[in-house]
């Protein structure tokens, strides 16, 4: 039996799952609010009691955790906790315990995916073989590839979301130079992601750019996590034109960034868009906007066209990873 964890910075997946040898099997999975436990080990003493089983009966464990691994470790990057692969094999008699970074289990998981669990963006012109790449927006954003040694594709794990905010236009260059007096290093997460939304909305309604109805004021004092409330009044009869708007500029900042992806990694496999928030915005990932900013490369324009683009509406994608990571 194997044990298989997605640890985010909202949210702890964790699963078992059985296996004949050749495929995965999950048996019995729970999720619990990351806030509420001050460690990946009292989660998981809680998932046992949850379910009944020894942790005798379990032989191995992966967990892909949001944050860089070293050697075994991982200080969590959105949580106050330290995950010690050493220090769980000891709590709870496992032979062998995997830490992945998020992304890397993520995309791990990718060539183990069905043709369901994709949505096509960009059809390009997949190369059998090339080199793949993984961008994956949730409470931070999280950057991964793939490459094929020859017995099959190896992930490796990146910590591209942190490198510098750049602008591609006036609104962008002044919501880069809002968020430098706020930070001492304004990084793509700090407005890519499901956390750093709510900076483009201060930003649209603090610049004078968008005006903020009163009633969207006060309920958007209301909710600890603003950023579902935004995504859902920037689109349909509920649209109000602030969220639009930010909700357009994330599109058009996270395109960009995708298609940075797609010079740097010539990914010709693929470019597969991964994390929380893809799945809940794909009408806005196909309104035109996503797509030009990842198609603006000037002279290279017609390279980033012809590689493709892809959504993983599989929720459970890093969690499939960890488990296959051990497999």
């Amino acid at each position: 039996m194997i044990l298989a964890g997605d640890i985010g910075g909202t949210k702890v997946v964790l699963a078992l799952y059985e296996t004949d040898g050749t495929q995965l099997m999950e048996e019995v999975k729970h999720s619990f609010k990351s806030a509420e436990y001050e460690s990946l080990n009292q989660v998981v003493a809680d998932f046992l009691a949850k379910t009944g089983v020894q942790s005798g009966q379990i032989k191995k464990a992966a967990f892909g955790v949001a944050g860089p691994v070293q050697n075994g470790r991982c200080e969590v990057t959105n949580l106050p906790w330290v995950v010690d692969a050493t220090e769980l094999a000891s709590e709870f008699d496992l032979a062998e315990v995997k830490l992945l970074n998020d992304l890397e289990s993520i995309a791990t998981a990718v060539p183990h995916l069905a043709e369901n669990d994709l949505e096509t963006l960009n059809d390009g012109k997949p190369v059998e073989n090339a080199p793949i790449g993984v961008i994956a927006p949730g409470t931070g954003l999280g950057e991964a590839y793939l490459v094929d040694g020859g017995s099959g594709y190896v992930a490796f794990p990146s910590e591209g979301g942190h490198t510098d905010l750049t602008a591609n236009n006036q609104l962008e260059l002044e919501l880069l130079r809002y968020m430098q007096e706020k930070f001492d290093h304004v990084s793509l997460e700090r407005v890519a992601s499901g956390g750093g939304i709510p900076n483009i909305y201060n930003f649209l309604r603090d610049s004078g750019r968008a005006a903020e109805p009163d009633w969207l004021k006060e309920k958007l004092q209301g909710v600890d996590d603003p950023t579902p409330v935004i995504s859902k009044h920037s689109q349909g009869d509920d649209a109000v034109g602030i969220c639009g708007l930010t909700m357009r500029t994330f599109l058009s900042i996270l395109g960009a960034e995708a298609g940075n992806m797609a010079l740097k990694l010539l990914p010709r496999g693929g470019i597969y868009l991964g994390g929380g928030i893809p799945g809940k915005i794909l009408p806005l990932l196909r309104n035109g906007i996503f797509i030009d900013a990842y198609q603006n490369k000037g002279r290279m324009s017609g390279l980033v066209r012809d590689i493709p683009l892809y959504i993983i509406n599989n929720q459970e994608t890093a969690l499939l990873g960890a488990a296959w990571s051990i497999f």
